[in-house]
């Protein structure tokens, strides 16, 4: 890049540093004093040596100008609440290369400074009339929060695009480059298994991020599970893209990091540009993107930026940056090095430059006042309308499908092998039957996690699967919960539906963001136009005899009743798990929900319930067109007022076995009611029950602060039906200990019983 000297006048040096960036631009323009070159044709390198030609360059240069007033618009319409956003992308606009070399049908998941990238992108796509559409009102809508914002629906200002195939999403700390990675995966993983892919076959995937965010654990899983990949020779295609402006907020990146820390990675490209000179940078970016398409590795492209105007509107630099560094910092603007190579090149003159950057100017705040004028979310009901669509009568019919019994008795080995046909079986080998029958329902079903192909999972419970399915449907990851469900996000991307197994409850929290931050609010910042289907099936709670400790007697179920529209079942015997397990898939399959599937590890192998040797908790396999509805739950003692027993899970059993003494004891007829649900937890279901007991009492085998029974006391009180005596036996708020010291925190059948002794 050629220096461009500092030219703020010591006048300016106090005023707000956007107005100096802008006032910057123009005098340089105006007073740059070199000696044109002939103005080369549309197809001429723009400038000797480069790998740009003058078309490109302009086009180039216009979306970074868009990019740049967006900014500037921005920063004067915040204090006027026209504008709700201003993190900005001064500084990166040579991202734009990026999207010139990439194809629209590159799924990409952008950093915040994606302006210029957006911009140029949207010449892929011709607009009614045939011209590019224009990036401008789509931008403005989103920065003034207006409902006919084309990406998030006034949600969030997101970069994002359905037609341009950029998947909205919000991270500012790389908990995106997990499921980038795994959409570059799933690219290649739907082809070998003929699944028909959204986006041409050699499409690579599109991810960039701030050299701060590099250091990032989330980003960092993401390089190894990449490198993870190329060092076995399977296909990734992923373009890292890092825009290393040097320096993260307030943090500065230490000179030369980012080079010393990706250069030489083993099986992960390294690739450097200038992002800052348009004519010398893109002939490396396009090295970097031909070598990703070409050899299907994933590629790492570090494009040098800057950032001026500070992090956002509301970081006054001068407050913690001397002058002279924020003068060096602002003579580094790409927009100065573009506007001095259409110059020397002879392609525009200083009259054409100022007349585009002032009509760019003038169309960014015309496009903002009339977004202003727009309608924004006004009603709850409008905000959360995408989060969590339901759709009962096509979930219900999708859950019941039975069309394809030659599948399945190829799968069990003839019809008289069929699951329904054998006798009532535990919990473990009913989930393990389902499974199968799901494989052979959906071709696109794709089952992964740690240990669960060849060993069939820690528990047996997905034995057989890759035998009968193959290693291109179940297989193993490595072990990363983060990388687990980053891949479910990319399959999901890619049209697939993603079992991924985490192998214990506890092991989920390593990873909540990536359901929490990411894959549940993708409907919900798209505004239902991207979404990311999955059934998580993690192995769960407490009450495992002679082994454990708190990494495998887990019972925190609240991390996952915080995320909000993610759906929970919890079965605790086999045939319920067989239908929950049907309509999860259906609910993935019809409405794009992200849904979680806990297996009480303690009822896997359960047989029996009141006495050894009973069959009391063998249940028999529920024929295919069989399902559950999302919400409803099961009554054991139906009739049975004296008092009403509200658990799920571990707690069912034990409360059957607890109402049996409690009957003896007191007289009393016990219902007892299984929720199965937990999020969304049943509320009228629960009233319903509610109205005719005696006495309540709740079994939530979480803990006290933090369980599942303050949802069901919610929804009793709420009902009017607080005044009933109850009592709750409830987890303690501890950590599991080892051994018989784990039966001292989780409640117990001795507790249920004692706590109605209390309410007699």
């Amino acid at each position: 890049m050629s220096k461009v000297a500092n030219p703020i006048p010591a006048r300016m040096r106090g005023l707000n540093r956007a107005e100096i960036c802008d006032v910057n631009f123009q005098e340089f323009v105006r007073d740059w004093n070199g000696t044109p070159g002939a103005s080369p044709a549309a197809g001429e390198a723009v400038l000797d040596g480069s790998a740009l030609d003058a078309r490109g360059f302009r086009e180039l240069f216009e979306s970074q100008l868009i990019s740049r007033h967006l900014d500037l618009m921005a920063r004067v319409l915040r204090v006027q609440n026209k504008v709700f956003y201003t993190i900005g992308s001064s500084g990166h606009e040579g991202n734009a290369m990026v999207a010139r070399l990439t194809r629209h049908t590159d799924p990409a998941f952008l950093h915040y400074r994606s302006g210029g990238f957006m911009a140029e992108r949207f010449r892929k796509l011709p607009g009614t009339d045939g011209k590019p559409r224009d990036p401008i009102m789509d931008s403005a809508l989103s920065f003034a929060a207006s409902k006919e914002d084309p990406a998030s629906g006034g949600r969030h200002k997101v970069w994002g695009s359905k037609p341009l195939w950029v998947l909205p999403q919000t991270s500012t700390i790389a908990s995106h480059l997990p499921k980038a990675f795994g959409t570059a995966v799933a690219i290649e993983q739907a082809r070998r298994i003929g699944h028909a892919l959204p986006v041409p076959g050699d499409s690579i995937v599109v991810c960039s991020f701030g050299d701060a965010s590099s250091n990032h654990a989330t980003a960092q899983t993401a390089f190894n599970a990449a490198a993870w990949t190329a060092y076995q020779k399977l296909p990734a295609p992923v373009l890292f893209v890092c825009e290393d402006n040097g320096i993260g907020i307030s943090v500065k990146t230490p000179d030369g990091w980012v080079a010393r820390n990706f250069r030489d990675r083993p099986d992960l490209d390294y690739f450097a540009a200038d992002g800052l000179d348009l004519a010398s940078g893109y002939g490396d970016v396009q090295r970097a993107v031909e070598h990703c398409r070409r050899t299907r590795r994933p590629t790492f492209l570090h494009l040098r930026t800057t950032r001026i105007m500070g992090h956002a509107g509301t970081d006054f630099e001068i407050e913690w940056r001397s002058i002279e560094e924020l003068c060096a910092v602002e003579a580094t603007d790409p927009l100065l090095r573009s506007a001095a190579i259409a110059l020397e090149s002879g392609l525009m003159s200083k009259d054409e430059i100022l007349a585009l950057y002032e009509d760019t100017r003038k169309k960014c705040f015309a496009a903002a006042e009339e977004a202003d004028r727009r309608p924004r979310l006004s009603t709850l009901e409008e905000v959360v309308a995408p989060l969590a669509p339901y759709s009962p009568d096509a979930v219900a019919k999708e859950a019941a499908r039975a069309d394809y019994a030659k599948r399945r008795e190829e799968v069990f080995g003839g019809k008289d092998k069929l699951p329904e046909k054998q006798p009532p079986r535990h919990l473990a080998i009913q989930i393990n039957n389902a499974l199968h029958d799901l494989f052979a329902k959906y071709p696109e079903t794709l089952l992964f996690g740690e240990d669960v192909a060849q060993k069939g999972g820690v528990y047996t419970v997905t034995k057989g699967l890759q035998k009968a399915f193959g290693p291109r449907r179940v297989f193993n990851t490595l072990l990363d919960e983060t990388v687990i469900l980053g891949l479910a996000q990319g399959y999901a991307n890619m049209g697939l539906l993603p079992l991924p197994e985490i192998q214990y409850l506890a092991y989920f929290h390593n990873a909540c963001d990536q359901i929490r931050g990411e894959a549940a609010s993708l409907q919900f910042f798209s505004n239902g136009q991207y979404r990311n289907p999955m059934v998580m099936r993690i192995a769960s709670l407490g009450y495992q005899k002679g082994f454990g400790g708190h990494f495998h007697n887990d019972n925190s179920i609240t991390a996952l009743r915080d995320i909000p529209g993610l759906v929970v079942g919890c079965p605790s015997r086999g045939d319920d798990a067989a239908t929950m397990l049907r309509t999860l898939a259906a609910l993935a399959k019809v409405d794009g929900r992200v849904c979680a599937f806990l297996e009480p590890i303690a009822l896997y192998m359960a047989k029996d319930l009141h006495e050894p040797g009973d069959g009391g908790w063998l249940t028999e396999y529920p024929s295919p067109d069989q399902a559950m509805p999302l919400g409803e739950g099961r009554v054991y003692g139906e009739g049975n007022d004296d008092l009403v027993v509200f658990t799920f899970g571990n707690g069912v059993p034990m409360s059957l076995r607890a109402a049996k003494r409690i009957e003896e004891k007191h007289g009393w007829k016990v219902r007892v009611v299984d929720l199965r649900w937990l999020v969304p937890l049943n509320e009228a279901f629960i009233r319903e029950q509610a109205a005719s007991a005696k006495r309540i009492l709740i079994v939530d085998e979480g803990r006290r602060s933090a369980g599942v029974g303050e949802g069901i006391i919610t929804a009793v009180v709420e009902g009017g039906f607080g005044a009933r005596p109850f009592r709750r036996v409830v987890g303690a708020d501890t950590f599991t200990p080892l051994a018989g010291a784990a039966f001292l925190v989780i409640p117990s059948e001795d507790d249920i019983v004692a706590a109605a002794d209390s309410l007699a």
